[in-house]
């Protein structure tokens, strides 16, 4: 178990040491503090609309929301870049719902990272451990970073591992070859006849540039 450094408001601490994120407990809710609160909202399609995020994002205390309509899976947003450059020291940013804000576990944790050099904190309203106006909710939330860090480090170890094994049995590794050696050697004779390399490239189904990497 990994032993915690102690917080002087709260005698606790949510920072492990070499993951990076650091949510300093503090003896005041940041929600009461003189920030700005913002608020995030997003919609996937032109048919849905965001008048019950909006509402939501109000409801809790948002003074000014950005809204988008844009897919998930898009990483550039223009609303959401634009309020995370405007965000500041003591301001809190708004969602209703995590996947309106981030595309994956890695994506959200950056995005929090960010946040937290910037001074600024988050809040989910759906995911109540997703709450960095908390102590108890930074503790969550570093928590859930290095799990998705020693996730990351299982996966390189697993990779590593498998490459060497596949490297002893004499296994190429990399993208398979659009040619075989023996296809390779006709283009190479081909070549040397003065056959176009356009025609050759027609022959096998393969770009011309393909046949142009193959050294005579």
């Amino acid at each position: 178990m990994v032993a915690l450094p102690c917080c002087e408001s709260y005698n606790l601490c949510n920072d492990f040491p070499g993951y990076g994120f650091q949510w300093l407990a503090t003896g005041t809710s940041p929600l009461q503090k003189a920030g700005m609160i913002y608020g995030y909202a997003r919609v996937s399609t032109d048919g849905q609309t965001l008048d019950a995020q909006r509402e939501a994002l109000t409801a809790v205390g948002a003074e000014k929301i950005f809204a988008e309509t844009a897919s998930g899976a898009k990483s550039e947003r223009a609303e959401l870049a634009k309020v995370l450059a405007l965000v500041g020291k003591g301001d809190t940013l708004l969602v209703t719902r995590l996947d309106r804000l981030a595309r994956s576990t890695i994506n959200l944790l950056t995005t929090l990272d960010g946040l937290s050099h910037k001074g600024a904190m988050f809040r989910s309203l759906a995911e109540g451990w997703a709450d960095t106006t908390t102590p108890h909710g930074r503790l969550t939330v570093t928590i859930v970073g290095g799990v998705a860090e020693f996730e990351r480090e299982l996966i390189r170890v697993r990779t590593g591992e498998g490459r060497a094994r596949a490297k002893a049995r004499g296994q190429s590794l990399g993208r398979r070859p659009t040619l075989t050696r023996h296809q390779e050697d006709e283009v190479r004779r081909r070549k040397l006849a003065g056959e176009p390399v356009r025609e050759i490239a027609r022959s096998y189904n393969v770009s011309a540039s393909t046949i142009s990497r193959i050294r005579s």
